[in-house]
């Protein structure tokens, strides 16, 4: 393991997005789709994300899990970050999430280096240069924890 032993699966999730969030935004290597602005996230969300920075969070968080699950493509992210769609006195129902936004995440991070395509499966998988800068913003987040 590098980095101390420290890896994406020994640090807090929510930690661990956040600082590769800011770590995508600072290197300026995504680029935006033009309807970010104003982009829903599913069919199941009555607006858009408040947060300006949600599309680098997401982009994160997308990372984190195909680190965790390899093999995962745009359907399985649609099952993942789907919801509760509310239908007022009919009851609810699950329902996915955008597959646009996602593809267009799975796109700039494959241009970006951190994945690749599987043969396999069809999904994606983390190339190896992705997976050392991964670890290495693990360590840094616990670096940071063990700090405080």
């Amino acid at each position: 393991m590098p980095f101390g032993g420290v890896t994406v699966k020994d640090v807090n999730p929510h930690d661990f997005v956040k600082a590769l969030g800011a770590w995508l935004k600072k290197s300026g290597k995504i680029r935006l789709p033009d309807y970010v602005d104003y982009v829903k996230t599913g069919k199941h969300k009555e607006l858009a994300p408040y947060d300006k920075d949600w599309y680098y969070i997401r982009a994160a968080s997308v990372v984190r899990h195909i680190y965790l699950r390899q093999g995962v493509g745009v359907g399985g992210l649609r099952k993942v970050y789907g919801g509760r769609k509310r239908r007022g006195t009919v009851p609810s129902t699950y329902v996915k999430a955008s597959s646009s936004v996602h593809r267009h995440i799975l796109q700039q991070l494959e241009k970006m280096k951190l994945l690749e395509g599987d043969g396999v499966s069809g999904g994606r998988r983390i190339t190896p240069r992705g997976q050392k800068d991964l670890d290495q913003i693990a360590g840094q987040v616990m670096s940071e924890k063990q700090k405080k």
